[in-house]
């Protein structure tokens, strides 16, 4: 199929009633832009993918050129010729047949679009039967054939009664495309070019339109931030599946939010109230209740519970405690048990970091890096002022702040002021015995 059908996703539009600066088909869905999981699906059907912009057009093409280098961005010019037909005036798709998607369907799967291929028709398009339509445009078919479209702004009171209402996708055929397009009219109370037009002119000059039946889930549209929670809700259910079939344990799975572009592999435990994102690599690991991972690799560790990895974390063979956050840091066979901050840091294996032990990485102007060599016992309490190394074999003392550049191998660290007791001073302070 990839060979014969070409796919233009409508992505021009502003989104209004999102209710926010940024472009509609920008807005995250499991941790990438709705406009990202429509490509991604495109791809998976069709070998000539175009997206049609205008709105925010440089970083809708900016961020999306981050993930994908073969599509085909069009810039619609909204001013002379808006309105979805006027989105397609300078489409010259390669295929015979041109699938036209909307922008902000982020649940689309590549079976929903398979169907459009399984009839043999001028045009195929979309509808579900809704109880209650308001809000979409209605679709008029007679004898098993779309007779017409109408926006419910348009519609008549006989057609707003109509419950057949447009999914919003379409399969044309090149030459209905080439020959009807150019014969959009913007008279209309939007004064737009409708693509849905195109139905009513084909239909009139003899073309077979067949309606296509989809599940409502599958092409639901964004409209708003409740749709997004919404959109979010039904993707993360299909990710957490995926990965449990996988053969990834997840203990109430609901409760657990995996973004798209993480990986598992191996076998792989995810318990409750966990949250992992960015394009996180997941091996043979246990991550306990309440974990948070981001944009991090770790193999064959035990994360938390409640414990915090920050983005560009490497941890292999390492034991990560309650409240333990690490960022930006390499750990090879560590054990951080409980109540530490290690940042920017190098660590070894056979390493123990006692609680309360800190990477103070930070100086108010630049980062700096602390690298802790293999068997190495940091003590409760310590903080560790980079830069700095710490060889091999070292001790530190509990409540030790290591501020020398370096501590050399096989040494015992320790910078405590000595215990002074004043005896009865309690019973001074508070005026009683």
């Amino acid at each position: 199929m990839k060979d014969t059908m070409s796919i233009v996703i409508l992505a021009a539009g502003k989104g209004s009633r999102m209710k926010s600066p940024k472009a509609k088909v920008l807005h995250t869905v499991c941790g990438k832009a709705m406009l990202y999981h429509i490509i991604k699906t495109s791809r998976e059907v069709s070998n000539d993918v175009s997206v049609v912009v205008a709105h925010q057009k440089d970083a809708v093409i900016e961020q999306m050129s981050r993930y994908f280098d073969d599509i085909h961005f069009i810039t619609q010019d909204a001013q002379n010729f808006p309105g979805t037909g006027g989105a397609m005036k300078n489409i010259t798709p390669k295929n015979e047949r041109v699938l036209v998607l909307n922008g902000d369907m982020p649940l689309i799967t590549a079976k929903a679009l398979e169907g459009f291929m399984d009839k043999d028709s001028d045009i195929i398009m979309s509808i579900f039967n809704l109880e209650n339509p308001d809000g979409y445009g209605r679709v008029i078919i007679e004898n098993g054939e779309v007779l017409r479209i109408v926006e419910q702004k348009d519609a008549s009171a006989h057609e707003l009664r109509v419950t057949s209402v447009n999914a919003g996708i379409y399969a044309f055929s090149k030459s209905i495309l080439e020959k009807f397009i150019p014969l959009l009219s913007n008279q209309n109370a939007q004064a737009e070019y409708y693509l849905t037009d195109v139905i009513s002119l084909a239909k009139a000059d003899g073309a077979t339109i067949l309606p296509l039946l989809v599940d409502e889930i599958n092409f639901k549209g964004v409209n708003s931030k409740k749709d997004l929670a919404d959109a979010e809700v039904i993707l993360q259910e299909r990710i957490n599946t995926a990965w449990m079939n996988a053969g990834v344990i997840m203990q109430l799975p609901s409760t657990i939010y995996v973004e798209e572009g993480v990986v598992f592999e191996g076998e792989c435990t995810v318990e409750n109230g966990c949250r992992i994102t960015g394009e996180s690599r997941i091996i043979d690991t246990h991550i306990k209740a309440g974990s948070v991972i981001e944009n991090s690799y770790i193999k064959e560790s035990d994360i938390g519970p409640m414990a915090h990895i920050r983005p560009d974390s490497h941890i292999e063979q390492t034991h990560i405690g309650n409240f333990v956050e690490v960022k930006k840091s390499t750990l090879k066979g560590v054990k951080a048990g409980h109540l530490s901050y290690l940042g920017d840091s190098e660590i070894d294996e056979g390493t123990n970091i006692g609680a309360g032990t800190i990477t103070c990485n930070y100086d108010g102007i630049k980062k700096y890096k602390t690298i802790i060599g293999k068997n190495v016992f940091i003590g409760s309490d310590s903080q560790l002022i980079a830069p700095l190394t710490i060889e091999d074999d070292v001790l530190i003392a509990a409540g030790t702040t290591v501020t020398s550049g370096k501590v050399e191998k096989g040494s015992l660290a320790i910078n405590r002021t000595k215990l002074r007791t004043i005896k009865d001073f309690y019973y001074k302070f508070f005026g009683k015995k």
